[in-house]
């Protein structure tokens, strides 16, 4: 926590903005712990001990005997927990999972064929990888939302094998997720969660199937062992503590601006939040009014560490001049809080979504937008995207040619090999050609 108890202040006009926005930009917000030793620990564990090792680290961790509370989450369960919801929250969540299934579905990429002006066929042809695993935080706080998400590209690719991971803590299992597992169409639900959990994932146990590929959100360990295991199965991203950029004009309600600021920060001490506006008074009435909600938000202590720790209010003197600061950040969300947005969005480059327009809270797409939440951290969304249905998918390209399209590009090739010092390479083509 700074040492005045309030969020950073900056102005773009003062001496030193240059050497303090980039401290901002370079600060550290992933966790200090040194999780990758204890990660590889648990790894290599569970790929000599399988279930054992499962079963071990379940009670150690989330205090619970699997072979008494039981591995699988049966069908009916999952059932049930869809059937008990009530008529309200049943229908916020089939809307959801209706709206994100529908913006994936336009995800889907066409196969291609076609026979160039050499006469050689040449396509590519996307097929969906044959198994992969969700990883969904477990316990009481668990979010619904990151099922669906994650969940419902992977349908839309065409998952054969949909598995689910979750810890349940003293064997508590949430309704919400198990519902939400129901509507998004989960084969299989296990109650493990941590770095082991992803490990029985990737590798494989008797009980747990290895899959291809593993998504969704996670602890520093979680996210630690998809790193580790990233090329025995594919993952979505690494990711970091969440984070909000917002650009607003003076003409936003402050509390509008304030609550949009705390959506992210009540997710852990470590989230960010970035105001950049043109108006000082303008700052000064959001500043109030952030404090004036924490005292009565049920996540404040969070909230209010994550602010006072790492939130920033920046001045500059017109709003195009902040895009190319934002883009420094590179943020997971930004919202162009204005009533033309269009022009600043055009100039956006580094962003994970982009929230256009003053009635459209970054909270939105956390739920019923569409556009996958599950995005970049860390200023990653420099050079990665969001989670999509590319992601359960794998591209094969094919081609074909007959003996004229041979003639027409094999001796580029044979003059090629050669070069390369290749003579079975410029001899496999030269054959044909004779």
């Amino acid at each position: 926590m700074r040492p005045d108890a309030g969020p950073l202040r900056l102005d773009a006009s003062a001496p030193d903005f240059a050497r303090d926005f980039a401290a901002l930009v370079d600060a550290r917000r992933e966790s200090d712990a040194d999780v990758s030793r204890d990660v590889a620990a648990i790894l290599a564990r569970v790929r000599a001990e399988g279930d054992a090792a499962l079963h071990a680290l379940t009670l150690k961790f989330d205090g619970h005997d699997l072979d008494t509370t039981g591995w699988e989450v049966p069908r009916a369960e999952r059932r049930a927990a869809l059937d008990g919801l009530s008529a309200e929250l049943r229908t916020a969540l089939e809307l959801a999972a209706d709206r994100i299934r529908a913006y994936h579905l336009k995800q889907k990429p066409a196969d291609s064929d076609n026979v160039d002006a050499a006469g050689v066929r040449l396509g590519a042809r996307w097929r969906g990888v044959d198994a992969a695993g969700v990883y969904v935080p477990g316990g009481r706080a668990a979010y619904p939302s990151s099922v669906l998400m994650n969940a419902i590209p992977a349908r839309v690719a065409g998952v054969d094998r949909l598995t689910m991971v979750t810890p349940t803590p003293r064997g508590e299992t949430n309704p919400l997720v198990l519902a939400a597992a129901e509507i998004a169409g989960v084969d299989e639900v296990w109650r493990v969660g941590g770095a082991h959990a992803v490990a029985a994932l990737a590798y494989g146990t008797a009980r747990i199937g290895a899959v291809d590929v593993v998504t969704g959100p996670g602890n520093a360990w979680v996210a630690e062992a998809k790193r580790q295991l990233y090329g025995v199965v594919g993952i979505d991203m690494v990711a970091g503590p969440s984070e909000i950029v917002v650009v607003a004009d003076r003409d936003n309600d402050p509390e509008w601006i304030a609550a949009d600021l705390l959506s992210q920060a009540e997710h852990d001490p470590t989230s960010q939040s970035i105001l950049f506006t043109d108006d000082a008074p303008f700052a000064d009435a959001v500043a109030a009014a952030v404090t004036r909600q924490l005292a009565s938000l049920a996540t404040g202590a969070t909230a209010t560490e994550s602010w006072l720790a790492n939130g920033a209010i920046v001045l500059v003197p017109s709003l195009d001049a902040a895009l190319p600061l934002v883009d420094r950040l590179a943020p997971e969300h930004l919202e162009l809080a204005v009533a033309d947005p269009e022009p600043l969005f055009a100039r956006v480059r580094h962003a994970g979504s982009v929230f256009l327009g003053r009635h459209t809270p970054e909270a939105v797409g956390d739920y019923v937008a569409g556009p996958n939440h599950v995005l970049p951290t860390g200023r990653r969304a420099r050079f990665s995207s969001g989670l999509s249905v590319l992601d359960f998918m794998k591209r094969t390209s094919f081609l074909a040619c007959d003996p004229a399209a041979l003639q027409r590009i094999g001796p580029a090739a044979v003059a090629l090999a050669d070069a390369e010092g290749l003579p079975a390479h410029a001899r496999s083509v030269a054959l044909r050609l004779s």
